[in-house]
């Protein structure tokens, strides 16, 4: 497997994957065109350089998983970095053949390799699943989170 860098020509098989379950498919609009949303918000992210928006791509050049590491700069603990991992998906059918952990692992390594002193991640609570699995790799809810929608 590569972990590299999103490119524009990834960006239709990354909206396929985050439309691509219960949650996903309510909020994401996957059109051919694609909403020119996305195309703003992929150049903004490429363009930042405390952001990454991964893909995994196996022996056979298909993209199969995605993920977005952002760096954030604190001022408090000593003015620590931390890494946010956020979006994470995998296409349907690679699901449950172990490429969650093992994309976890390289973002965990990423994160180390950045400088952050941790790494945290916040997921729907209705993705039970998605938090027991967050468990076993040791994340642990350590926070309550809150959201305001606007």
């Amino acid at each position: 497997m590569i972990f590299r860098k999103a490119i524009l020509k990834d960006l239709p098989e990354i909206i396929a994957m985050y439309a691509d379950d219960e949650l996903g498919e309510t909020r994401e609009r996957f059109e051919n065109p694609l909403p020119k949303a996305y195309l703003d918000a992929f150049y903004k992210i490429n363009e930042d350089s405390n952001q990454e928006l991964i893909v995994v791509v196996n022996k056979s050049n298909e993209i199969i998983g995605t993920l977005q590491l952002t760096f954030i700069q604190y001022l408090n603990r000593l003015g620590s970095l931390r890494s946010q991992i956020e979006s994470v998906r995998i296409k349907r059918n690679y699901r449950g053949k172990g490429l969650g952990k093992t994309m976890f692992k390289w973002a965990i390594n990423r994160s180390k390799e950045k400088g952050a002193i941790l790494v945290q991640l916040t997921s729907d609570k209705k993705r039970t699943e998605a938090i027991k699995f967050y468990e076993s790799l040791g994340f642990s809810a350590s926070h309550e989170g809150f959201k305001l929608q606007f």
